[in-house]
């Protein structure tokens, strides 16, 4: 018999380098590689910045963890959620009357329902609930870069948002983390094409916090951007998300002007009595005159640094082409902070959720790591160190406004 007739056995690969099977593409692993180390590296500076509070509340004698969830506009959302709208009002010392209605609906909700169906106080529901956000946000933040730039700048984007100064109230019972998680989700479902659920996130958005028309707003003008590029042929539920991305701030707008007896103009009047309304930066410019005539304490240097360079980053962006949405997002965030009143030391806090200013240092970083990872490793760990500390100061020693 000829030996060409025989079938020849299929030479054994070598130990320890089989090929594992190709996935069929209904059971392949959805989502964006690499995520993981994002997510690490997010996790490891925040719970360095909440050990860091912990340890400089032990060194200047206050309770340990009590800063973390009853710092300033904290205790209004507390009693929100454990008592409801209507119970709480301060009177400044110059008469003006401060309500509880002046705070948006959702976070105190979500402490409301953790409470009633586990054994929490709601310091530790608030706490959990703006925690939990951060990491749901911290990934988002991480699908949506690598949807446009790829893993490095993904990583970059996710890495240079912990280290951010004010990033402690990321992990505090504040909103800005609740606020970040919902925005960042529903501009990448634009991003997607998905309307329905960018317009829902958008509304939830709008009820987390003032300052939440700004996602409906990015909504609506990427929805009029498709309809003009489409020319007429609207994409399935673009419309609807349009109009439901509004819904949620519009809808507190209006229920306080209801009980206040006001409808069009209530809330504005509560907010007015926080001093929190939209000047066109005279009183930003009557701060800086007062901090260049009188000086005042570290935060308020700090927080004139970090509202420039976040006026600098939105020019970059701009220049870097970056997505409609992202733009207007960031621009009506940038434009309230700047021409928006009240205390100069809360504004960086504010800019907190304006992730998109953080793509072009974001893709610089990106581009460095590949010649010069040393470099990279040393500006962020400097970032990372400063980021602790700072934040330790600003919530423990400082005492003025988060």
């Amino acid at each position: 018999m000829s030996t060409s007739s025989v079938p020849r056995p299929e030479p054994a690969a070598p130990s320890g380098l089989l090929r594992r099977p190709a996935l069929p593409p209904a059971v392949r692993p959805r989502g964006p590689q690499g995520a993981l180390p994002a997510l690490a590296l997010f996790a490891v500076v925040r719970l360095a910045g909440v050990v860091a509070v912990i340890v400089t509340n032990h060194l200047t004698g206050h309770p340990l963890v009590r800063s973390l969830a009853h710092s300033w506009d904290s205790r209004w959302y507390l009693h929100i959620a454990g008592h409801g709208y209507g119970h709480l009002i301060w009177i400044t010392q110059t008469g003006g009357v401060q309500a509880d209605w002046a705070f948006f609906p959702l976070y105190p909700g979500l402490i409301r329902a953790l409470i009633t169906v586990l054994p929490f106080t709601p310091g530790q529901a608030g706490i959990l609930i703006a925690w939990a956000a951060a990491g749901v946000a911290a990934y988002g933040l991480y699908v949506l870069g690598h949807h446009l730039y790829g893993r490095a700048v993904a990583t970059a984007l996710v890495g240079l948002w912990a280290v951010l100064p004010h990033a402690v109230e990321l992990t505090i019972a504040y909103t800005e983390s609740l606020f970040a998680a919902l925005a960042v989700w529903s501009l990448y479902c634009v991003l997607k094409g998905r309307w329905l659920w960018a317009g829902s996130l958008a509304a939830l958005a709008g009820l987390s916090r003032p300052t939440g028309f700004a996602v409906a707003v990015a909504v609506g003008a990427a929805a009029v951007h498709e309809v003009l590029r489409c020319r007429g042929r609207v994409p399935a539920g673009l419309w609807a998300g349009a109009l439901l991305a509004p819904l949620g701030w519009l809808g507190y707008v209006l229920w306080v002007g209801q009980r206040t007896g006001d409808p069009l103009g209530g809330y504005f009047k509560i907010q007015s009595a926080w001093d929190s309304r939209f000047d066109f930066g005279a009183g930003a410019l009557r701060f800086l005159k007062v901090l260049f005539l009188h000086g005042g304490s570290a935060v308020y240097p700090a927080a004139l640094m970090v509202v420039v360079l976040g006026v600098v980053l939105f020019g970059l962006l701009c220049l870097d082409s970056a997505p409609l949405v992202l733009v207007v997002f960031a621009g009506v965030l940038i434009l309230l902070v700047v021409g928006g009143s009240g205390s100069f030391s809360s504004k960086p806090r504010f800019l907190l959720p304006v992730f998109p200013l953080l793509i072009p240092p974001a893709r610089a970083f990106a581009r460095t790591w590949r010649v010069r990872p040393a470099q990279v490793l040393l500006i962020g760990g400097s970032l990372a160190v400063v980021s602790v500390l700072y934040g330790a100061y600003v919530t423990v020693v400082a005492h003025s406004p988060l």
